[in-house]
């Protein structure tokens, strides 16, 4: 009977959570990211095409704008077409977003500067605090801090310790 009761007072708190999940808010440690703010790479080697305005950075690279971090084993950085501006960032093989006591991993990530979007593809977990949500792909708007995550959503919830 214990156990019984315990299973659905867990349920309880569970459904509204379950339910608020399309409308999961995202806080990357900034209310908005500043798409002027300066990007800096660092990588083990840098390759750079100038026909198509682009630079592929590879080995241990780490970005920096603002507070928020990403890091994956290769990026493709794109250039705006008057080349004095970053348009997107492309990373794969792994990549790690972190901002704050937040932290967003997935196979594939694009971040449209620009725009202020991140798509994250491919076994995505966001990670805050103690709570984790998962999917196949998540959308992170920097400019009004909200996410999506798409395909089989999967939420770790730990009642007790919220």
């Amino acid at each position: 009977m214990q156990s019984i009761r315990a299973l659905l007072v867990t349920l309880l708190i569970a459904v509204p959570v379950l339910a608020s999940a399309q409308d999961f808010k995202v806080d990357f440690g900034v209310s908005a990211q500043d798409p002027d703010a300066p990007v800096e790479v660092t990588a083990d080697s840098l390759a750079i095409n100038q026909e198509n305005g682009s630079a592929e950075f590879a080995g241990n690279v780490m970005i920096i704008q603002g507070d928020m971090k990403m890091q994956a084993p290769l990026v493709n950085v794109f250039y705006n077409e008057a080349q004095d501006g970053v348009e997107r960032l492309v990373g794969n093989g792994g990549v790690m977003i972190v901002s704050g006591q937040d932290t967003a991993e997935a196979e594939t990530a694009e971040y449209d500067v620009e725009g202020g979007l991140i798509y994250m593809r491919g076994k995505v977990i966001l990670v805050q605090g103690i709570n984790s949500i998962s999917s196949e792909t998540m959308t992170v708007n920097l400019n009004d801090s909200t996410a999506q995550m798409h395909g089989r959503v999967r939420t770790v919830l730990r009642p007790k310790d919220n």
